[in-house]
């Protein structure tokens, strides 16, 4: 039910929310044997929304709002590739389970793992989030726009529901649009796409700020006062420059599709089509750039 991790590698470039560090976790992984590596001028962040209650772990809980994303920071090229938290896949060491319970069962390095076998791709960073800092980090950019190919409606989230066209949208609306799924024709496919499409309405209003002085410095020094990383404070002005000169025309992205099942343990699943899902990652590893979904 958390989304607030939705893109989260954003968080590096906004100015500081006054949230606290247990808000979010910025770690570098380690790679997976057997999994291939790209261009060293792509950066991959998995973005991963922890299910954490207050006083939990949210390393260890289930994740939620998966995104693997890219960017290329010699081209200025990004891209999203979609996982439905309810993924049923091989979790390395303990079997068939939920890709979003490889969280819980071994946090961000065995989420990671995870995902690489899926996908084919090793991020190289996970960040995980509490929605609240995402929230936050909507509010102080002064919110976003996207483009919303159908009206729908929430009759918790969002009673009032959200247009179609191009609409504007502040912290809790970003979050509520990102995380409402049952009211969507396609369920969590749609709401996956929901994501990647305010990944494109931050991205987009975090370019138009890139260049105001002290804003990337100010963002750097809030990820080291407010997350807890492992990450050098290089490292993190490198994510910071890589994300604000990503060219909001040349964005991409697609979800992995599946078929919803009850089969696994009469629990709801959805079995993923691991085939277009590796072409994905084939696709976007040396350029941050996927074709067709």
């Amino acid at each position: 039910m958390v989304l607030g991790a939705l893109l989260a590698t954003l968080a590096v470039v906004v100015p500081d929310a006054g949230t606290a560090s247990t808000d979010a976790v910025l770690v570098d992984v380690q790679r997976a044997d057997g999994v291939a590596v790209g261009d060293d001028d792509v950066v991959w962040v998995l973005a991963v929304g922890s299910d954490a209650r207050p006083g939990e772990d949210m390393t260890r809980v289930n994740g939620d709002a998966l995104q693997l994303v890219g960017m290329d920071t010699s081209t200025g090229a990004a891209t999203s590739i979609g996982i439905p938290r309810d993924s049923y896949v091989e979790v390395p060491g303990h079997g068939s389970e939920r890709v979003n319970n490889a969280l819980h069962l071994g946090g961000p390095q065995l989420l990671s793992d995870t995902v690489a076998d899926m996908i084919g791709i090793q991020p190289d960073y996970v960040f995980v989030t509490r929605f609240p800092f995402f929230e936050q980090m909507v509010d102080d950019i002064g919110g976003i726009t996207v483009d919303n190919p159908r009206a729908f409606s929430d009759s918790d989230l969002k009673p009032q529901g959200f247009a179609s066209g191009r609409i504007k949208l502040d912290g809790y609306g970003a979050m509520a649009f990102s995380r409402v799924r049952k009211t969507l024709s396609d369920g969590d496919f749609e709401r996956s796409a929901n994501q990647q499409r305010v990944l494109r309405g931050i991205q987009r209003r975090v370019a138009e700020q890139a260049d105001r002085r002290g804003f990337l410095e100010s963002g750097v020094l809030t990820v080291l006062e407010h997350t807890d990383t492992d990450l050098s404070p290089a490292e993190l002005f490198r994510l910071a420059r890589a994300v604000a000169e990503v060219d909001p025309k040349k964005i991409t992205g697609c979800v992995v599709q599946g078929v919803p099942t009850t089969t696994a343990f009469g629990a709801s699943v959805v079995l993923p089509a691991i085939d277009d899902a590796r072409r994905y990652g084939d696709d976007a590893r040396d350029d941050a750039v996927i074709s067709r979904c």
